[in-house]
């Protein structure tokens, strides 16, 4: 998954009839763009997390922790992404989102 850093406004107006189109229900939508904004906020969490904890410090003691340049550009860069409410709307309106329905069998066996 690539993202881009992107400078758009946080505030578009969506037509609700083609986040509808997919589900044929606008609700079912938002519930699947929801899930596919945690899955990529959780992805860039763990990136984020791997690529600072290079950076972590085994001592405790303040006098020595210094500021990193690279950790900050780093920290910069995840801080200007697009939030994963934005990517996952843009996926689904894209087609690329893949959902599906529970069969009734699946829904028994995990009650």
């Amino acid at each position: 998954m690539s993202l881009k850093t992107s400078n758009v406004s946080s505030l578009i107006t969506r037509d609700l009839e083609k986040i509808a189109a997919p589900t044929q229900n606008v609700y079912e939508s938002i519930v699947v763009i929801g899930k596919r904004a945690r899955q990529v906020s959780s992805t860039i969490k763990e990136e984020l997390s791997n690529k600072l904890s290079e950076f972590a410090s085994t001592v405790d003691n303040l006098e020595e922790i210094f500021e990193n340049r690279e950790q900050i550009e780093i920290s910069k860069y995840y801080e200007k992404l697009p939030k994963p409410s934005q990517v996952a709307v843009e996926e689904f309106l894209e087609d690329k989102v893949m959902f599906r329905y529970r069969d009734e069998s699946e829904e028994s066996s995990e009650q």
